[in-house]
């Protein structure tokens, strides 16, 4: 499976929440790791993108789109850090 950086979530997340979101910080609810999105790593070819922490692997963000929706899944960060 081909790995990519968060990078390749920011235009996505930029349309989801309006700021540069790949500057932002999460922790990583697993290992408590703090890392910026752009960071982590990716995983594209599923139903949508999975990002996992580059310290012990644990997902941290899941991104699914579908028509008209988007369904974001945060629960292996324990926190994101957002500078509007």
């Amino acid at each position: 499976m081909e790995r990519l950086d968060g990078n390749a979530l920011g235009g996505m997340l930029y349309e989801i929440f309006g700021v540069e979101m790949t500057v932002a910080t999460g922790v990583c609810a697993s290992c408590g790791a703090h890392e910026q999105v752009a960071r982590l790593e990716v995983y594209v070819k599923a139903p949508g993108a999975v990002a996992r922490c580059p310290h012990c692997g644990n997902v941290v963000l899941r991104i699914v789109e579908g028509p008209g929706r988007v369904w974001l899944d945060f629960s292996g960060a324990s926190s994101l850090e957002i500078q509007p």
